[in-house]
């Protein structure tokens, strides 16, 4: 009885968090209008060049953001095109801001290999751009809607060359200069960004570098049912102690309640998109600021400030930040910048995940393909926790054999359910086996479910891996169903062969019944490489349930044998 409910109780979790995934996708929680009293540092008007008001004690000057996004002329503005091994990138001349770039090594979907994801994005109602720039205590420099010049309007990194740089200038009247330089690397998603000014203006001038993700919640990928993930911001904080450091997302509409300041010395800011990040990374011991907030018309910031540095007349300085555009490749990111691996987010189930996904590689470099990685990977699993599987199995063999006393059992107190649980654990001891056994494995190889649910809806390599046949995509759902129809046979196989079903009421066996079309119904949707383990695992579990059975039903016939002989 109590095996029983166990096992009920745990597919009643698996089904609420399933709901709870799916409703939550389909109904995110609505965003609320922000109110007119925002944190003084970080006031209502988003898009204007950050103004130092005054420089902080740590040495950074606290960013007052205010105006709209400066509107400049398609005339005017040109869009630079910038060609890598990696990535396809357009700048636009005004403010210099990097608006799209293409990652070559990953198509937008299956069926358009040759249309690339466009990470960050300027069309097609997504809005995903780096905006960056100079501010000074001083004087008002110019923001986004500055035109900067290039002395090209494309620029390939040559064969044979190992970096390209891309160069904007744009000079004021007031007797200012101000430089960006975009250095991309061979075989790289990161970017260097050197800021200059050359201040000729007569005075001095206190000038922070900033730079800016502006972005919407919308992303050219397409999302799933079931599948849910996180589009945000992250950021690498230093903790009140000021000794340690600590990842912590963002939602985007989280920001609509309360906007996010942090001021500390080193760490990162980045957006996160599913199997991708769009990273800021400042210097790790510059002093700086780093905020979030919404940015009006369904937008939102994630703003990095830095520190101040006096620049005298006649004289110029420059201010270094890195960048990464690009996928969250596992054992990579930490040689980014510290930290930056957190990134690979599989919540509070990492423990488990990452070994999962660490055998799964180690798989992959065998065998080359990723389902067959899946299928080693649950072989390996199941020789873990077979002696539970060989408990569970002896405990269902032994039920079966006693389903007559337990059927007598429950006719004699039929009225008495009190005496009804006495008397099945009074033969349960006498027997000596343990009904609960049969849940252990169930109940243990949860957390390895959802942890691969979480490896191939996070890890970048599953995305869009193929395995054979129909099955071209391990991180989708199957697109014919095949997988998962094949997965409810098996476990109304497995339920059939156990013989659980005639020790149990008339209600309980109607519920195990349904589950098998349940699970199904819900697999439909889940990725296809999650019903492959699943399928896989229910295939080895039927071969070992028949081969366990037939060896305790030769042990339990024996004496008689012996007897006869």
């Amino acid at each position: 009885m109590e095996s029983r409910r166990m096992a009920l109780i745990a597919v009643l979790g698996v089904i609420l968090y399933l709901i709870y995934t799916a409703w939550i996708t389909d109904y995110p929680p609505p965003a609320e209008a922000v109110a007119a009293a925002a944190p003084s540092a970080i006031p209502a008007d988003p898009n204007a060049v950050p103004v130092p008001v005054a420089p902080a004690a740590e040495g950074v000057a606290t960013a007052a953001i205010a105006g709209e996004v400066d509107a400049t002329p398609a005339a005017v503005s040109q869009t630079i095109h910038v060609k890598t091994d990696l990535i396809d990138a357009e700048f636009a001349t005004a403010g210099a801001e990097l608006r799209r770039v293409e990652l070559k090594d990953y198509a937008l979907d299956k069926k358009n290999p040759d249309i690339k994801l466009p990470l960050l994005n300027d069309r097609d109602g997504v809005v995903f751009m780096l905006q960056s720039g100079l501010a000074a205590i001083e004087k008002a420099l110019p923001g986004n809607g500055a035109v900067y010049a290039t002395p090209q309007t494309a620029y390939t990194l040559p064969d044979g060359v190992d970096t390209l740089d891309v160069p904007f200038e744009y000079t004021d009247a007031a007797g200012y200069t101000l430089k960006k330089a975009f250095r991309f690397k061979r075989g790289s998603y990161q970017i260097e960004l050197v800021q200059t000014v050359v201040n000729k203006t007569g005075s001095v001038l206190t000038v922070s570098p900033y730079a800016r993700w502006l972005r919407n919640p919308k992303s050219a990928e397409k999302s799933q049912k079931f599948i849910v993930t996180f589009l945000g911001m992250g950021v690498y904080e230093q903790k009140p102690n000021k000794t340690d450091y600590r990842f912590k997302k963002i939602a985007l509409d989280d920001l609509d309640d309360k906007a996010y300041e942090s001021k500390q010395t080193g760490g990162w800011l980045t957006m996160i998109q599913h199997y991708f990040i769009a990273a800021i990374i400042p210097p790790a011991d510059e002093a700086l600021v780093m905020s979030g907030k919404p940015a009006g018309n369904g937008n939102y910031l994630g703003q990095y400030l830095g520190a101040s540095k006096a620049v005298a007349d006649g004289a110029e300085a420059s201010y270094t930040t890195g960048l990464y555009i690009g996928p969250k490749i596992q054992g990579k990111l930490d040689d980014v910048a510290k930290g930056l691996a957190l990134t690979e987010d599989y919540g509070i189930l990492t423990v488990i995940a990452k070994p999962l996904f660490v055998a799964m590689s180690f798989f992959h470099g065998i065998v080359g393909n990723w389902g067959w990685s899946i299928i080693l990977l649950t072989l390996l699993v199941k020789l873990i926790f077979y002696p539970l599987t060989a408990a569970q199995y002896k405990s269902m063999a032994k039920m079966k054999k006693f389903t007559p006393r337990i059927a007598e059992l429950k006719e004699r107190f039929a009225d008495d359910r009190e005496k009804l649980s006495r008397a099945m654990m009074d033969l349960y001891k006498k027997e000596g086996f343990n009904p609960l056994a049969g849940c252990w494995p169930i109940l243990v190889q949860m957390p390895v479910f959802f942890s691969l649910y979480w490896v191939l809806i996070e890890s970048v390599e599953l995305r869009q891996a193929p395995f054979m046949l129909w099955l071209q995509d391990l991180s989708a759902a199957d697109p014919f169903y095949i997988m998962p129809v094949l997965y409810g046979a098996s476990m109304w196989l497995q339920q059939r062969m156990s013989g659980q079903l005639s020790t149990m009421d008339p209600m309980q066996a109607r519920i195990m019944n349904i589950m098998p079309i349940a699970f199904t119904g819900m697999f439909l949707f889940f990725p296809a490489g999650l019903v492959v383990y699943w399928f896989v695992s229910n295939v080895i579990g039927i071969a070992q349930q028949m081969i366990i059975t037939k060896r305790i039903e030769a042990a339990s016939n024996a004496p008689r044998d012996l007897k006869k002989a």
